[in-house]
């Protein structure tokens, strides 16, 4: 696997450098400082993944990708978390805080190598990253949710979330923002509903009503409502109602 590392700050990059060393399927082919330093060597090296910092003096590490008509993989390595959405957003494989942990960065790496980067010899992870915190958020929201996309990375306050769509049971619209129906948590998410509904897979996801999009996979039962409406059952036994419109259409859509 060839790998590239641009960053601005010299020690980061030897930091970078120290940790790719303990994966001898890894090939260093070559280090940037500057956005424009990153473009040329890409052009030669022809990188299967960047290491990339999103913070430069010139620019970002989004505006180096936006200048790519086909850039490689990219993990993103920063001191910032706010940036995570938007780096999942460009489609990043993984999002790693500095400073960056041995045991981070491998799995990252073996998450490259499971989407067709060559790789061998990797290192073992001693560890899965820690659960429900910053740093375990590869990962993410892409970080936004769209059809064929499987994670989503959540930010609520100091907590943060990197979960399978599938394991979202309903999306409920709290204004300009979503309330995000886990198993054990309720965060919300800094999109609309209707933002929501134009990237999850149809499928899998229902519009229900105004205010909520259900899983048709945690869907347990229905119940006929008045006026031709129809109540759904999920687990945990959250129920959503369905007015008359959207009822018929779904009866029809699931030839009931």
């Amino acid at each position: 696997m060839k790998v590239v590392i641009i960053d601005d700050e010299r020690l980061a990059r030897n930091e970078l450098r120290r940790l790719l060393r303990a994966h001898p399927g890894v090939e260093l082919a070559g280090e940037a400082a500057t956005i424009e330093e990153g473009l040329q060597l890409i052009a030669q090296a022809e990188p299967d993944l960047l290491l990339l910092d999103i913070q430069m003096p010139e620019g970002s590490g989004f505006d180096l990708l936006a200048a790519l008509d086909n850039p490689p993989m990219v993990i993103f390595t920063t001191a910032y978390d706010q940036y995570a959405i938007r780096a999942f957003d460009a489609n990043a494989l993984d999002y790693l805080l500095k400073p960056i942990e041995a045991d981070r960065l491998a799995q990252a790496l073996r998450k490259c190598a499971a989407r067709g980067a060559p790789a061998t010899a990797l290192a073992p992870v001693s560890a899965p990253p820690p659960a429900l915190t910053a740093q375990a958020a590869p990962a993410p929201a892409p970080a936004r949710p769209v059809a064929g996309d499987t994670k989503v990375f959540i930010r609520d306050g100091e907590r943060c979330w990197f979960v399978a769509l599938e394991q979202i049971a309903l999306f409920e619209s709290e204004g300009n923002y979503t309330r995000v129906y886990l198993e054990r948590s309720r965060p919300l998410l800094l999109r609309s509903l209707n933002q929501l509904e134009a990237k999850l897979d149809a499928s899998q996801f229902l519009r229900a009503s105004r205010r909520h999009i259900v899983n048709l996979k945690f869907v347990t039962g229905m119940a006929p409502g008045p006026a031709g409406a129809l109540t759904l059952t999920l687990q945990d036994d959250l129920k959503v109602s369905m007015s008359r419109r959207r009822a018929a259409m779904f009866k029809q859509e699931m030839k009931l």
